[in-house]
Formats: structure tokens, sequence, C-alpha cells
């Protein structure tokens, strides 16, 4: 069985930590400095990105932005996961699905299934 690769890109190094111990199922990358996202996914080649909206050194639709425009990144499915929003409603930022921080073990394994 191929198992599924999923890039985390956030600058909280505890929850992408927390987040990668709850996804031992997955090859799991993290990339804590989102300038380094696109190259980081270059390397990795995903099938999944959950990304954060704020950081300090670029904005997640910004990063979601050069993942679209670049021909080898754009099919592969993004979600935010952020502090950003509130409530368990699926919400949409940058035409991709969001998850509301805090956020449930089970709840991003229902979205990773949905884009997988």
């Amino acid at each position: 069985m191929n198992t599924k690769r999923i890039l985390l890109i956030d600058d909280d190094r505890a929850f992408t930590t927390i987040l990668k111990l709850n996804l031992q199922e997955f090859d799991v990358c993290v990339e804590n400095h989102a300038l380094q996202a696109v190259e980081t996914a270059h390397r990795f080649k995903p099938d999944l990105v959950l990304l954060d909206i704020v950081m300090p050194e670029a904005d997640g639709g910004a990063i979601a932005g050069q993942f679209k425009k670049d021909p080898t990144l754009s099919s592969i499915p993004i979600v935010f996961v952020t502090a950003s929003i509130s409530g368990e409603s699926k919400q949409e930022f940058c035409g991709c699905e969001c998850l509301a921080r805090p956020v449930s073990r089970q709840a991003i394994l229902n979205c990773i299934k949905r884009h997988l």
C-alpha cells in the first residue's frame, strides 16, 4: 500500500509536532518556514498540504497562490488549518477548505479522507 504524503506548513513548531504525531499513518513532512514551503513541496512531493494562514514570513494565501501557479504543484489539494477562523462550519479561503484550530484528530482525518 502506498502511504500518502502530507506536507504541514505552519510556523508553530508545537502544533506541527503534535499534528505529525497524530498522523503517523501518513508520511508527514513539516515545514516551519513559509518562505521555504514551495521548495520543500518540490522535494517532498506531497499528496496534500495542510497550511496555516497567518505566519510571520508569508501569508498562507500567498503560499497557496504560489502552489496554484506552479504546474508541478497546482493539482495538490490545500487545506488551511488555522486559528484565524472559528466554528465547525465548513469555510473556504482562497478556494481551499479551512479547518478552525483547535481541531480534533478526527476532523483532520475526515478532511484528509475527503481530499485523498
